[in-house]
Parts: structure tokens; sequence; C-alpha cells
């Protein structure tokens, strides 16, 4: 496939509140009242699903909610009740702004994995990483000031992105992760453009959504560039434990602790309920980001960061982890394997880890204006143009395998291989209707195999 290495930029431009008509009450009287920020938030086509795709008869291949059965619920409830029990007045109350410090501790043992080298002040809980990135986003990001992400990118992180009226500046990945040349470029550019670059957001291991991963000798170099223009990294690896093959992979914050800051999570490693992430950052920011936390959620709730204190303490983490990967493994297979089998007219990464792949569909389809009939044939999944901030990306889909058995996998791309395959009959009788141009069919997005 190839490639334009020229990024786009995808303006956010805030909506404007519109009079009501004389005599016409508007449905919301308080429209005019808004901050200028909440013009851009907009709904996320994932949570839209959520409906749809939770009907027992759909099989949804559309969120990424971790396969919690394989956890030792009982033995958690019991370490809960004893919890209580033994610390209830502790684990009820409020706590540190900055978060629990046998919790901070710990999680220095799980970024060892990846190879950082921190200690406890540099670490401050939050509220899933979500909380982190929106955290981060409010300490750096003007109206009309820059962000540089991955094309496509984490449809959550855009979400925050937007409702901070920051513009995103997509540069294309490919197989290897993020294209340092193209980052080179779009940097260079901005500059010259007279634009205010303050971050660059990436999701190196298994990316959400593309399943790919930044090689580890484009690592440095993407370091370098960001650290050369001035930009700060912003390393968001909520899957970096879950690879399917090998050891986990030094992450950026090991190679620079000054220009990185590296967001982390339990919800994909443990369970996403507790609502427990963590950044780790530079000293300066690092206390911004617990005055940051402190004045939107004074501190992060106890209870769950004593509950996962202590299934880390007494409980076979690593092993339990372990046991994820097969897990998601089989699944990524019975995915890989049924794609091939349904849907061979399409192609798609190959994840090494994670939960996703990132599918493009043939040409002429579309898969947001797909969707409803997919809907139909009771299968979910979510279209590109959610990972966009521009609005590119119609042509691909994400579909997830970390949640449905490998039978229900199965079951599902054969229905969504029946949809594409009567589309793509369709678009030969007809033609292609509803794209924008001839150039929509190569909008920057990963090779695909």
């Amino acid at each position: 496939m190839n490639q334009d290495r020229t990024p786009s930029m995808g303006q956010v431009t805030p909506a404007t509140g519109s009079a009501a008509l004389p005599g016409v009450r508007p449905l919301d009287p308080w429209i005019e009242s808004y901050a200028d920020r909440t013009h851009g938030m907009r709904a996320s086509e994932i949570r839209a699903l959520f409906a749809v795709a939770n009907r027992p008869e759909v099989v949804s291949l559309a969120g990424g909610m971790p396969y919690l059965e394989g956890l030792p619920l009982q033995a958690l409830a019991e370490t809960a009740h004893e919890l209580i029990l033994r610390r209830g007045t502790t684990a009820l109350q409020y706590g540190s702004g900055q978060g629990d410090e046998t919790l901070r501790e710990q999680i220095l043992d799980i970024m060892r994995l990846e190879g950082i080298s921190a200690h406890p002040d540099d670490v401050v809980i939050t509220t899933g990483s979500q909380q982190g990135l929106d955290l981060v986003t409010r300490m750096f990001i003007d109206a009309g000031d820059v962000i540089v992400a991955e094309a496509p990118s984490y449809v959550g992180a855009l979400g925050v992105f937007r409702s901070y009226q920051a513009d995103v500046y997509h540069v294309p990945l490919d197989e290897a992760g993020l294209i340092p040349e193209a980052l080179e470029e779009a940097l260079t550019l901005l500059r010259t453009a007279g634009r205010r670059v303050k971050m660059l957001y990436t999701v190196p291991n298994f990316h959400n959504p593309a399943g790919v991963t930044l090689s580890m000798e484009r690592r440095p170099r993407i370091l370098e560039i960001a650290r050369r223009h001035g930009v700060l990294v912003v390393e968001d690896n909520p899957y970096g434990l879950l690879g399917f093959d090998g050891e986990p992979l030094p992450a950026m914050r090991s190679m620079d602790d000054e220009g990185v800051v590296y967001l982390g999570s339990f919800s994909k490693t443990f369970a996403p309920g507790y609502r427990i992430g963590w950044a780790v950052a530079p000293p300066g920011i690092r206390e911004k980001l617990v005055l940051a936390s402190e004045s939107a959620i004074l501190c992060p709730s106890n209870a769950s960061q004593l509950a996962i204190s202590t299934y880390l303490a007494k409980h076979d983490w690593q092993g339990q982890i372990k046991a994820f990967r097969e897990v998601y493994r089989e699944r990524r297979d019975a995915m890989l394997e049924a794609l091939a089998e349904y849907m061979p007219e399409a192609s798609w990464t190959v994840p090494g880890g994670g939960f996703y792949t990132w599918v493009k569909l043939p040409y002429g389809l579309d898969a947001r204006a797909m969707l409803p009939r997919a809907v139909h044939a009771l299968v979910a999944y979510v279209a590109g143009t959610a990972f966009y901030a521009n609005g590119e990306g119609s042509e691909y889909m994400r579909l997830s395998y970390c949640y449905p058995t490998p039978e229900r996998i199965r079951e599902g791309v054969r229905r969504l291989g029946t949809v594409v395959s009567e589309e793509a009959e369709l678009v030969k009788l007809f033609g292609v209707e509803g794209r924008h141009d001839e150039d929509a069919v190569d909008q920057p997005g990963p090779e695909v195999s």
C-alpha cells in the first residue's frame, strides 16, 4: 500500500452556539452558556456501540474488554473481605493525592520488567491511565496548540485532545510503528508554519487500534527527534506486558527519563473496574500532576488502591499475566485464521500482543456506512473513522479479539465476511458511492499483511 508521507492536519473547530428561533424554546436552554471547549465534545463511536454490542445475540468484535473470567475471582473475593475487615477504616477513607506509597513501590517492580528505573516519588496514581492523559493534556495544552499523534490513534486520546481544543496532526505508522522520517517531516513543517507543538502522543506496544509495535531500532530515533524539536513524548502503554512472544520490550521511558511521561494501567493486566492507573514523569511535571489530580478528584480511591496492592502482594500476578497472554494469543490466532478464511479480499495487521487487529476493506467499501448492515447481521466492530481526528479511515475497521471465545470470534468473522462480500458485490454492480475522492483509498495508516 502506498502511503502519503505528508500528514494531514486534523483541525478541531469549535462549533458556535446558535440563537434559538423566536418563540421556539431550545432543547438545551444553557447552550449559550457553555465554555467554547465543550462544543468540540462528541460521543465516542465505541461507547455508542455498547448498547447494541452487549446484546447476547450480537458477536462484538468492537470493545476492548479484558477477559476477566480468567481471574481467580473466589480468591479475590476473600481478599477483599479480609481487606475491609482488617483495614476498612483506611480503605474507605480519604488518601494521598499522589497515591498510596506501597502501591507506588509495587508499580516500580512492574515497570522494571520494561527496563524503567524510578523512585516511588516519581509515580502518581491516577483514576485509570485515561485520567493521567487528561491531566497531562490539561497541563500543557492551550487552545490551538498542536499534538502530534499516530494515524490512526486511540479514540479516547482523541476525545481528550478535542476537549482541550488541541489541533491533532496525524503522522503515519507502518508495520514497525511510527515512521521516524514522517515525524521529522511533520515537526519541521509545523515549526516552519509557526505552530506550537507541545506533545507527541504514542502507543508504542501492540497499538490501539493498529495492533503494530514500534521497533527497537526506531525507539531511540523517535526520542531523539522529539528531543531536538522540544516536544514532550507521552508514552501510553497499557498493553506492554501482553506480548505473545519473548520478553517485554524496553519502554521509551527507560531510554529518556526527562523527555517522556509514561502512562500505565491495571485495566488490561488486572481489572478495569478498579480504575487505577499511574503516570511517571520528570520532577517538575510530576509535582504539577499531583496538584492537577487533587483539583480534579482530591485523591484516587483508597479502596481500589489497597485492593490492587493486596492482590500484587498475595497473588502470582506475573503468572496471571502469562495466563492472559496465552488466552489472548489463542484468540488472536482464531481471529487471523477466520479472517484468512472468510475475508481473504481484505488485509490486516498481525499483532504480536494486545487486543486488536486493524483491517483494511476492499476498495470502495466504507466501514462506517457498512456498520448498520453488520449489526443487522449480528456482528459489531469499530469503524476506522473513530481513530482519526479529521474523519479519515473510512476504509478501515478495528477488530478486537480479547473478549469473545475463539468459537465466537470465528462466527463473528464469518458473519462479517458475508456482509463484506455482499457490500463488495454492490460496489461492483453500482460503482463506488459516498467516497470523498480517489485519494481516500490511501489515507495514512499502517501497512497491512
